[in-house]
């Protein structure tokens, strides 16, 4: 059961940096939120879902 919990916040992660990357914000923010991300899977995606940058729809 660990292993699919895992690779949940893993694939969860990789979208997370994958719309950081998307934005139009500062490149410089941009590393801030995915470092965030990748050094507190968990704690990091939260946050960046309530607070962080979200790629524009087009």
């Amino acid at each position: 059961m660990g292993y699919v919990i895992s690779a949940i916040i893993f694939a969860l992660d990789v979208w997370a940096i994958a719309s950081i990357i998307n934005t139009n914000v500062a490149t410089s923010t941009k590393i801030i939120w995915i470092l965030l991300v990748a050094v507190l899977p968990v704690v990091g995606l939260i946050i960046w879902w309530l607070a962080g940058p979200k790629a524009q729809l087009r």
